[in-house]
């Protein structure tokens, strides 16, 4: 992303106040050297948030660009003090020139300059600025375009101020807005500026920090359209937008370059340096560990392959993949099965040894207890051999 800098907008200034010949759009004011081939998304629809604290002054969203990314990002509104009192905001704006649009940086001065003619909205009506003025070192505001309801702000007025809602061109030229600037307008060209402030700057890094920001990711309807604060793109403070201001279609080129920029920034970049990237079709391969099972898709696959082939592959080939425990706890599972029925076969020899050596109908004979008495009454045989002795004593008397 190129940023303006102070020293660099000095001097091109000083080689642009040599230029400058009459009051066309281009030479209207200070182009910092970006300069693209398509246009800029028209602007978005969104209301104002309210006035933080008093003092701060609105500085409407707009359209830039990162060459990073080969894509246009959108820069919340916000309300933002001013460097010194007496100062007011000219907007940033895109003008064709030479082929391309070109970007003019904002800044402050003691008079608003030329904006393109784009309608921003709250009292940026497409030229000048009637939202407000300076008196006594005190900014005084129409409340009629500013969201002055929630902060104790006495130095306001009413003046009703005509918008025309349906111009959401976001840059001059053609197919947007048709303002050429007057001779007063290029006369404060030449005045005095004050560039950003740092607070805005960091609205400016944050806003390109965030990918949902990118043209190529909202199609024009930014999920922060405006904050309270500069950066504070969370809380109570943001808003979004209601919609886009229009249809927005780069030209194919931008989107594939686009695309290919962002692989090589890491989000469809190998698992060894990002671990969530893009498998092919889209589906995301997280699940892969550096040992770039997708690299082996990637060469063994054709384009045109469905990602679902591609995702069984990546599972079941790779030998030290995460996801080859599977296989093995499957042949676990299958010995089980076998242990199981090896353990019950071993049971029932034992119920047939307990059966043969029938220990347990030996300890029946108590309940056969009868049948023993036989064996006393075999016992009445044993007095026969007194009368044997009986006969052997007989002779000798």
């Amino acid at each position: 992303m190129r940023l303006l800098r102070s020293s660099a907008l000095a001097a091109v200034l000083a080689m642009t106040a040599a230029t400058v010949v009459g009051p066309s759009a281009a030479q209207a004011q200070i182009s910092i050297g970006i300069s693209v081939n398509f246009a800029p998304p028209p602007l978005p629809v969104y209301e104002q948030p309210a006035i933080p604290e008093p003092g701060y002054m609105w500085v409407p969203g707009y359209w830039a660009w990162d060459d990073d990314y080969y894509d246009y990002y959108w820069v919340p509104g916000t309300w933002a003090p001013p460097p010194e009192p007496g100062l007011l905001w000219t907007p940033a704006w895109w003008g064709w020139s030479n082929g391309g649009y070109g970007f003019h940086e904002g800044y402050w001065g003691q008079q608003i300059g030329f904006y393109g003619g784009v309608v921003y909205g709250f009292g940026y009506d497409g030229s000048g600025y009637q939202g407000g003025y300076w008196q006594n070192n005190q900014f005084f505001y129409n409340r009629s375009v500013n969201n002055v309801t929630n902060v104790n702000i006495t130095n306001v007025y009413n003046k009703t101020v005509i918008i025309n809602r349906g111009a959401t061109a976001s840059f001059n030229g053609p197919g947007g807005a048709t303002a050429t600037p007057t001779p007063q307008q290029v006369a404060v060209e030449h005045e005095r500026h004050v560039p950003p402030t740092a607070l805005q700057t960091q609205n400016v890094k944050a806003a390109a920090a965030t990918p949902s920001l990118r043209a190529s990711a909202n199609h024009g309807a930014p999920p922060i359209a405006a904050a309270a604060k500069p950066g504070a793109f969370t809380g109570p403070g943001t808003v979004k937008a209601a919609k886009a201001g229009g249809a927005y279609q780069p030209p194919a080129a931008a989107v594939q370059k686009q695309a290919q920029i962002r692989a090589a920034h890491g989000q469809v970049a190998g698992p060894a340096a990002h671990p969530g990237p893009v498998a092919p079709g889209g589906k995301t391969a997280a699940v892969h560990p550096p040992g770039a099972p997708t690299t082996a898709v990637k060469t063994g696959n054709p384009p045109n392959h469905p990602p679902g082939a591609d995702e069984r592959r990546t599972v079941v080939q790779p030998p030290g993949h995460a996801t080859t425990p599977p296989p093995p706890a499957r042949l676990r599972t299958t010995p089980p099965p076998p242990a199981r029925t090896t353990v019950r076969p071993a049971t029932p020899p034992r119920v047939e040894t307990r059966a043969v050596t029938a220990p347990r109908p030996s300890a029946g004979p108590p309940p056969h207890a009868p049948p023993r008495p036989p064996p006393p009454k075999a016992a009445p045989p044993k007095p026969p051999p007194p009368p044997h002795g009986d006969e052997r004593k007989t002779p000798p008397g």
